[in-house]
């Protein structure tokens, strides 16, 4: 008999996302992190617009809305004169830009997310040791009133961080390598009159190579904002290895903070405007490494986040990848505790992440050496990428067939939002992301015909039966279809947004799974495939 069905260790954005989406989902979950309280750093900041998505999928997206400030973009300096502006700028149809939010603040709306589905996170305890067997995993730990606690745990999922003591408990493989310099950073207040929302990269170049280097973020408040630098030798760490021999992250207690004079002294050499640093509210030093395990898991066990891969906080894709791992693999742990998990979901975690992480890892890391400006790719194309919305998962084993017929997003790739949806009852439209939230597998069943409607009552209760309860169908009618709507909830797609946005064809079966990535697309939408691609998904 198990205590949890889940025990998540780090409660960092990555581990509570993990935890609030199982808690949602029903499943019994502990999370536990070994510090007494929140840190009160703003370590990462940038969040994408592919991670406010999933925070509207988990029913997070006003409070965070209400919490970040936008990030409209960059302005590069060089050697004191000012080079091409970047705007982060993408397609009129993705809900949500670039933002910027302190990570403690990220940290708070989660845990506050947690707590509303009856969680809460576990301080001041830490993982000592676990072994696992085809059953259960068997759990040491050290809570904060002395002692050890020995629990069983159906899975256990590391979130902890760089030093993760799952994945050395795993004896995962961390191949990579630490980068030679170290920076400092610094939350401070400044007072030039360079325009709010933008980041600063001011650099000092040296025969064609970057000798100096102050990167600017802005964060909520006047005038405020994270700088990162290259650190002066007086607060070097260099030897000063991590025992585990990982080199990452901030200093902590090891070696001097950076105060403000040391903070003004490279504003003197690289600010733009003449400028006074004040109301230093926090700083490190910071080390960085690029590193990703060999595998996601093994067993009963996983990995996620900075556990999984470290990398150069270029583009902050770190936080915002880990929170995508977590959310892919929350819904199928989800599955396979309730017994409704089809061969291969679990191992499709790593399947369908670890290339992503690796992807991530080595362009942060040319990013850090040349800039997000060298990337190959046209601008548009980079700064989706760099949204995090071009992720996809093709050729998963968990995916349909690559859909090389449809006109619109195939199977694997994510799932656009639309507008002009409109319920029978409802005097205004929603957006199809309002229809998917908070919501498991969603079946959409498109039709331009009245003919095509005759199966679709059938069709959702047979995939509802298939997925266990765990999927919703919606009918999506197009425009100009005036007939009897079927049983299932359903909607007109008034403004034909959505046969635009995935080049939906009458009598189709669209499948978006609870991630926000489309499972399948299958015309007709009766035929043998569904029921085949869910039986692969839940099991017979």
């Amino acid at each position: 008999m198990v205590d949890v069905d889940v025990l998540v260790t780090g409660a960092g954005p990555v581990g509570l996302t993990a935890a609030s989406e199982l808690s949602r989902r029903g499943v019994s979950c502990r999370v536990v992190d070994r510090l007494p309280a929140r840190l009160p750093y703003a370590r990462a900041v940038g969040v994408q617009p592919r991670t406010l998505e999933i925070w509207d999928r988990m029913g997070m997206i006003r409070e965070a809305l209400e919490a970040a400030v936008p990030l409209k973009g960059q302005l590069l300096f060089v050697n004191g004169e000012q080079g091409p502006r970047i705007d982060l700028e993408l397609p009129p149809e993705v809900p949500y830009g670039f933002a910027a939010l302190p990570q403690y603040e990220t940290e708070r709306l989660l845990e506050q997310l947690l707590r509303r589905w009856g969680g809460h996170v576990e301080r001041d305890t830490e993982l000592v040791s676990f072994e696992q067997d085809s059953d259960e995993v068997r759990i040491v730990l050290s809570p904060p009133s002395g002692g050890t606690e020995e629990l069983t745990a159906r899975y256990l999922v590391g979130c902890d961080g760089a030093h993760s003591a799952v994945r050395k408990g795993l004896g995962l493989s961390f191949e990579g390598a630490a980068l030679p310099e170290e920076y400092m950073l610094g939350d401070v207040e400044v007072d030039w009159d360079l325009p709010a929302g933008y980041g600063i990269r001011s650099s000092r170049t040296v025969d064609g190579h970057t000798d100096d280097l102050l990167v600017c973020i802005p964060l909520p408040g006047d005038h405020r904002y994270r700088m990162s630098m290259a650190a002066p030798p007086e607060l070097s760490r260099t030897g000063q290895e991590d025992a585990d021999g990982v080199t990452h992250g901030l200093s902590g207690e090891q070696g001097p903070a950076p105060g403000v004079e040391d903070i003004q002294a490279v504003l003197d050499r690289l600010s733009p405007r003449p400028t006074t640093a004040s109301s230093l509210r926090w700083s490190s030093v910071f080390r960085i490494s690029h590193r990703i395990v060999d595998r996601y898991g093994r067993g009963r066990v996983f990995v996620a986040g900075d556990a999984a891969h470290i990398h150069p906080p270029t583009g902050a894709q770190g936080m915002n990848t880990g929170v995508q791992d977590a959310f892919n693999l929350a819904w199928k742990l989800a599955a396979a505790v309730r017994g409704h998990a089809g061969a291969g979901l679990l191992e499709s975690y790593g399947a369908e992440r670890r290339p992503i992480g690796e992807e991530v890892v080595a362009r942060t890391l040319r990013h850090a050496r040349s800039g997000i400006q060298a990337d190959p790719d046209d601008p548009a194309t980079t700064m989706l990428r760099e949204a995090q919305l071009l992720i996809g998962y093709r050729g998963s084993p968990v995916v349909g067939p690559d859909g090389s017929a449809h006109d619109g997003p195939a199977p694997g790739d994510r799932a656009p939002d639309c507008g002009g949806l409109v319920y029978a009852l409802g005097t205004f439209p929603v957006r199809l992301f309002t229809l998917l939230r908070e919501r498991e597998h969603t079946l959409l069943l498109y039709a331009d015909h009245a003919e095509q409607l005759e199966p679709f009552d059938e069709v959702a209760a047979a995939a509802a039966r298939a997925a266990h309860g765990l999927l919703n169908a919606c009918a999506v009618l197009g425009p100009k279809l005036d007939a009897p709507a079927p049983r299932l909830p359903t909607v007109h797609d008034s403004l034909d947004e959505f046969r635009r946005a995935y080049g939906a064809r009458g009598g189709e079966a669209v499948l978006v799974r609870p991630d926000g990535y489309l499972g399948l697309r299958t015309v007709p939408a009766d035929g043998p495939e569904l029921p085949a691609h869910l039986e692969r998904l839940f099991g017979t």
